[in-house]
């Protein structure tokens, strides 16, 4: 698969840490670390709509697709 998650980036580019963004999205330390570093295989839309509406970006700041790369599991 080579879809590419960018929260880490999206999370600097906004100065914001992942216990507040937990907070604010309602979402575990523990499951929002794991996206953080790549680690899923999927996510709900309530919870990227969720985190968009926190960070105020879009799906593709996040998520990024790279053709015949494959992400770590």
């Amino acid at each position: 698969m080579g879809i590419i998650l960018r929260l880490d980036r999206v999370m600097a580019d906004r100065k914001m840490s992942l216990n507040e963004l937990s907070e604010k999205v309602g979402i575990s330390n523990v499951n929002l670390s794991k996206m953080k570093t790549g680690k899923i295989s999927a996510i709900r839309f309530s919870t990227l709509e969720a985190i968009c509406e926190v960070l105020n970006c879009q799906p593709g700041d996040i998520l990024e697709y790279a053709r015949g790369e494959k992400t770590s599991e």
